[in-house]
């Protein structure tokens, strides 16, 4: 059964507009405009046209209880139906909240904010964002992510997702995150590595070079969203054939930025799209998600069990929403702001705490990727950026604006492989 968020969104209380891109289409088609949540771990993006002076705008968490996807049923103006679907599915009856795993516990330090007990340099309890703390997750002691799986006897790795997984250009193959973190887990667990050309991506198909080396697979693909992984696509049934499913798995994931794209394409004025179409698009890109992880956690599926780590989302501006800092932003056609920018930013704040819901209902893990790279985009030596780091912070984004370069694949690593061995 399906749980959702029982809240509605509430009156905005958001301050921050933060534009930005994130398309694993760049290499193949131009770069889409779109809302995610930021680094700084507690703000939210819309998109706005670009200015040369972008304005500095402080980001938080949102004081508020829990919350819904917006009523599906607010209609603005008429649109055809959502991209690659032929039609939004009927909404999931929401059913009762079930009972969260014996080894989730409530936050740490007698219920201490996340912002406050990891981010307290960039976080104000007084601006709006996503309100993680109230699905009670159990954070790592590292800051990188939760705690709600004992990681141990894996026998077998899995790499699904997105670009961010499979490595992109510049950045050389073996460094990417995904090569850089096999290493690691082969030398934890005795597992027999992958190989160098496992690690090493195909230009021409937007995927590792082989599949299958030694005790790891990567399906993992440019370009993909959340119905990928077990719709559209298949890349969890591919990965995981039913021959290799006795082994004991560990799943590791980044997914989520398409499909943003996707809807903040489809709910700008020349997408076509009503907002009770892109509300319904979140949902199901959001259910999709959820599906995926429900997959990989079911016993039925995995007899001896099966693990899974996956990533929340980045961003280049360091909450400052100045998208023209990237150079190659510049070519991403910021010039078209949703006619209800606080409409997407409420759709991308539930997206992204729905996230961590999954992850505490399902028992997985999640790894705060935007909030650590939150001061390390392209306003990483800007004193002014709310999420200034001091003057020797690095930039951890590559020349694409929205891939990780060598040192943000390794951060990536560092926070995968520390919640795994905690």
């Amino acid at each position: 059964m399906k749980h959702r968020s029982t809240g509605r969104l509430t009156g905005s209380t958001h301050r921050s507009i933060f534009p930005f891109v994130y398309s694993d289409t760049l290499y193949s088609a131009p770069l889409l405009a779109l809302a995610v949540l930021v680094g700084c771990g507690e703000s939210a993006l819309v998109p706005v046209a670009p200015a040369p002076d972008a304005a500095i705008q402080d980001a938080g968490f949102r004081d508020s209880g829990p919350r819904e996807a917006p009523d599906a049923g607010l209609v603005r103006d008429a649109g055809t139906e959502p991209a690659r679907d032929a039609g939004p599915e009927p909404m999931r009856d929401a059913g009762p909240e079930a009972p969260r795993d014996a080894g989730t516990e409530p936050p740490r330090d007698g219920g201490v904010p996340l912002g406050l007990l990891c981010f307290s340099e960039i976080w104000d309890p007084n601006v709006g964002g996503p309100d993680y703390d109230q699905f009670a997750p159990s954070y790592g002691s590292h800051c990188f992510g939760t705690n709600h799986q004992d990681i141990t006897n894996v026998e077998r790795v899995v790499f699904v997702g997105d670009s961010v997984t499979v490595g992109t250009p510049p950045t050389p193959h073996e460094e990417y995150y995904r090569a850089v973190l096999a290493d690691r887990l082969a030398q934890h667990f005795n597992l027999e590595a992958p190989s160098d050309g496992w690690k090493r991506s195909s230009l021409l198909n937007g995927t590792s070079l082989i599949q299958d080396s030694g005790d790891f697979a990567s399906c993992a693909k440019w370009g993909a969203r959340t119905d990928d992984l077990i719709e559209d696509n298949s890349q969890l049934e591919d990965c995981m054939p039913p021959e290799e499913r006795n082994k004991r798995t560990l799943v590791i994931m980044t997914i989520g930025g398409n499909d943003i794209a996707s809807i903040t394409k489809n709910g700008a004025p020349s997408g076509g799209h009503t907002l009770a179409e892109v509300t319904m698009q979140t949902q199901e890109f959001v259910a999709k998600l959820e599906d995926a992880v429900a997959w990989v956690k079911d016993p039925m599926n995995f007899p001896n069990g099966a693990h899974l780590v996956f990533a929340n989302m980045f961003e280049f501006t360091d909450a400052t929403g100045d998208v023209g800092s990237c150079p190659a932003a510049g070519a991403a056609g910021f010039d078209e702001p949703w006619a209800d920018p606080q409409a997407l930013e409420d759709l991308v704040v539930w997206a992204n705490e729905e996230y961590m819901r999954i992850a505490v209902d399902h028992g997985a893990d999640l790894i705060f990727m935007l909030e650590h790279f939150c001061g390390h985009g392209y306003h990483h030596d800007d004193p002014m950026n709310r999420c200034y780091r001091g003057p020797s912070s690095e930039r951890w984004f590559d020349i694409s604006c929205i891939h990780p370069n060598p040192t943000g694949h390794e951060v990536i690593a560092d926070m995968f492989m520390a919640v795994v061995d905690e």
